[in-house]
């Protein structure tokens, strides 16, 4: 029994003196981990104060955060863009030839192609007709009391006044007969050239005249853009000058050149037309379609473009802001005055100071001022 509670005390200071140990090895453990974030803290001080103390290291400045784009040479144009319609080479408006009348016949219908000199339409000519029919009649019995006159006279019998009077009589009816021959063709009306049969404004039993269009005729074997430019491009657009042609209803590029420049100006609405030729092997084209122009007035392939936005303006001038290196390899901005040259698409051309490699601000340069630091 006794021996049992030696044993228990005997266990119970063994494990009082292992507790002690662990707490003594922590507590050293802390003290010299102390020491050495005083001898750390000592050394950080006075690293600290050596930086401050020389005048040849400086911090770089904070500067404002800015995006730039590098300057290089590239292609650039100038267009300029109006809206024109597809027409035919080769367009006629059809009118009746005479004194016109009553429509009574039309042989042709809108789509249809014709032939050069085909009938179109027909007029009432019956009062020609019988007019002619008349004249033949008289023109017959006149022109045999001519030829027994005529072989009298040969025989030197008769009157030379009755001769004479037969002879004008019967030239008289001659005339009279061609004159109403022409008229019935002209009752006639056709074709002056060949092609499609775009437009029958007429109906049958319309009265027409001189003055009235009766159909439109185009030839598509050949079209053409046409279009009405303002007169302050007159001076800009020439024969030759590159175009680029959308067909809107077709979602349709095609590309061509200037054919025409005319050298008239329209004094209604100050306008001058300018025409090109396009392909007509595309049987979707139709005459009448709307087309946009875009006319190359203005071209440099080796051009310095910015967007047009960072060009500002000040009491000197236009300007754009760049970023220009300083001695300690930081960047500020200062302006740059500049030249420009022609604007297009969201593009002005800089024709002057600005040179290749120039970093130019293109973001955050709104709040910015000359001399400040920069980051991008």
């Amino acid at each position: 029994m006794r021996s049992m509670q030696k044993v228990k005390w005997g266990m119970v200071l063994l494990l009082t003196l292992l507790i002690a140990c662990g707490k003594t090895d922590k507590q050293a453990e802390l003290v010299k981990l102390r020491k050495q974030q005083a001898i750390l803290a000592e050394k950080i001080k006075q690293l600290e104060s050596e930086l401050a103390a020389d005048t040849s290291i400086k911090q770089a400045p904070k500067g404002i955060r800015v995006s730039v784009t590098e300057i290089h040479p590239s292609a650039f144009f100038h267009a300029i863009e109006v809206q024109g319609k597809v027409d035919g080479d080769n367009s006629v408006n059809v009118f009746c030839e005479g004194a016109g009348g009553i429509v009574e016949e039309i042989y042709v219908q809108e789509g249809q192609y014709v032939k050069k000199g085909q009938t179109l339409a027909k007029l009432d000519d019956a009062i020609y007709q019988t007019q002619l029919k008349t004249a033949l009649s008289s023109l017959e019995y006149v022109t045999t009391l001519y030829n027994k006159q005529k072989a009298l006279w040969e025989q030197k019998i008769g009157s030379e006044v009755q001769y004479l009077n037969l002879k004008n009589q019967k030239e008289s009816l001659e005339g009279q007969v061609a004159t109403l021959k022409e008229q019935i063709s002209k009752c006639r009306i056709v074709a002056p050239i060949a092609g499609t049969v775009e437009d029958i404004p007429i109906k049958k039993g319309q009265m027409v005249s001189p003055a009235i269009i009766c159909f439109r005729v185009i030839d598509l074997s050949s079209l053409k853009i046409v279009a009405d430019v303002s007169e302050s491009y007159s001076t800009r657009i020439k024969v030759g000058d590159k175009v680029t042609v959308l067909l809107p209803d077709l979602n349709k590029e095609i590309t061509g050149k200037v054919d025409f420049c005319s050298r008239y100006i329209n004094p209604v609405n100050r306008t001058f037309n300018v025409t090109l030729r396009i392909p007509s092997n595309d049987p979707v084209i139709k005459a009448n379609m709307i087309a946009v122009l875009r006319i190359v007035d203005y071209q440099n392939p080796t051009a310095l473009v910015v967007p047009v936005n960072v060009v500002q303006t000040d009491q000197k001038g236009k300007y754009i802001l760049v970023a220009e290196p300083t001695a300690d390899n930081s960047y500020v901005a200062r302006k740059k005055y500049v030249e420009t040259g022609e604007t297009y698409k969201g593009l002005t051309e800089i024709r002057s100071r600005l040179k290749e490699g120039d970093k130019v601000i293109t973001i955050g340069f709104q709040e910015l001022e000359e001399g400040q630091f920069i980051n991008f």
